[in-house]
């Protein structure tokens, strides 16, 4: 019997692999495991994209199914970097390192003010000629585009104006006029406009928006979204496959994984864990923080005498590393974002560190999704940024052994179980 042919599904997305970090894991995934639910990704990315994290170990997760059209693309960046002073454009430091130089200061709100949505915005109507014989090449009526970049949305925007008959699902990773990195970019009031004017653009011509939590798609259905799927990040068993979960009654290790800066620190957890070690001199501990950490949050953390000592600071590894980490783990940190408003976005590392079953420390906002999560699966708990005393506690039970987790409902956030999910909907386009 001849095997049923896959339906084509085109998958703009800017980053891929090589690009490391979190961007890259939710479509890689999705691609990885939509074959065997009836589709033949397709995926469209730049050729030549300008980002400073790459992992080639992400280069195993492609599919033999999946075909990778590459497109040359144009980036404003050499120039925004020869006027910021910076060799390179870490993630989510770019905001926090341009303060205290006139000179970064300008060139942030130049990137802001000129570049709308975003520095990607050269590659929209390029892309947008390429793909339209693409489309009927290849018989594709379904075309997902997932931002930030928001520019993706836009190619996407501009494909469905040019064939009304496209199912065209816009992928919010994260927020747009939400979004704190555009709200602190110093836009002016003009292109603040034109930020909503273009959202409210895509918003109404989607055939549906595809969010990651449930404080997501209430955000974006105040904003007017007609249809709107939520399907979170999730854990590739596969990626753990090679390192089975153990503790050591001889170190206690305390990790974090991933970027921390101004935005995601804690005063409170780094006192109370330096506290701890304090009290805890007889047992060794280790806090290992892996991933991009800002120069500010370093030299505030060398202030604990206690914990400096005990601090391992290491770049950023590859993702098929990180399972080693979490094996070697008693105790995961997790440190959202400050902001005045409710948390609507869940790290992808939550999920990660659910399917490693090590009991979980968040801070951030205690009524968020995350939080809600934590308690879902009871494998940890969300205090405030400032709950000393809830910090303590928790640290205490968890080094002395007096709090049990269940690792309940884990599997809702498996990856091949999440893209069924998103197969089903698709089929009902």
């Amino acid at each position: 019997m001849a095997e049923k042919e896959l339906k084509p599904i085109l998958i703009i997305t800017y980053y891929w692999p090589p690009s490391g970090g979190a961007g890259v894991q939710r479509w890689l995934k999705f691609s990885k495991y939509l074959p065997e639910y009836g589709w033949r990704p397709i995926i469209f990315t730049p050729e030549n994209p300008d980002f400073d994290l790459k992992d080639h170990s992400l280069l195993k997760d492609l599919h033999p199914q999946v075909e990778v059209l590459k497109f040359p693309i144009w980036e404003p960046y050499k120039f925004f970097k020869k006027l910021s002073g910076q060799k390179e454009l870490k993630q989510g430091q770019v905001l926090e390192d341009g303060r205290g130089s006139l000179l970064k200061a300008f060139a942030i709100s130049l990137r802001g003010n000129l570049f709308v949505p975003d520095p990607k915005r050269f590659w929209i109507k390029p892309s947008v000629n390429y793909l339209r014989d693409i489309l009927d090449v290849n018989g594709i009526k379904h075309v997902v585009t997932t931002g930030p970049p928001h520019s993706m949305h836009l190619i996407g925007l501009k494909l469905k104006y040019f064939k009304p008959s496209l199912i065209w699902i816009a992928d919010f990773r994260d927020p747009w006029s939400k979004w704190e990195i555009l709200q602190k970019m110093r836009i002016s009031q003009f292109i603040w406009k034109k930020h909503l004017r273009l959202e409210q653009e895509v918003l109404k011509a989607a055939d549906s928006l595809l969010v990651t939590s449930p404080g997501a798609a209430s955000e974006f259905n105040e904003l007017g979204a007609r249809k709107i799927k939520v399907i979170t990040n999730g854990f590739d068993q596969k990626d753990f496959a090679e390192h089975e979960n153990y503790s050591s009654n001889e170190l206690f290790q305390i990790s974090h994984i991933g970027m921390l800066n101004e935005q995601r620190s804690a005063p409170k957890l780094w006192e109370k864990i330096n506290q701890l070690i304090e009290k805890n001199s007889q047992k060794r501990i280790r806090v290992r923080l892996t991933g991009i950490i800002s120069e500010s949050l370093k030299r505030s953390l060398f202030k604990y005498s206690s914990l400096k000592g005990k601090l391992e600071i290491t770049d950023s590894l590859p993702h098929k590393e990180l399972s080693a980490v979490f094996a070697q783990s008693d105790l995961l940190l997790l440190v959202q974002s400050k902001t005045d408003r409710k948390q609507t976005q869940l790290p992808g590392k939550l999920f990660e560190y659910l399917q490693a079953k090590k009991p979980i420390l968040a801070i951030g906002d205690i009524q968020s999704d995350m939080a809600e999560i934590l308690k879902y699966t009871d494998s940890g708990e969300c205090f405030s940024f400032d709950d000393g005393d809830g910090i303590e506690n928790f640290l205490n039970a968890v080094i002395l052994g007096q709090r049990a987790f269940q690792f309940k409902n884990i599997m809702t956030f498996d990856r091949s179980r999440l893209t069924k999910d998103l197969s089903d909907w698709l089929f009902e386009f």
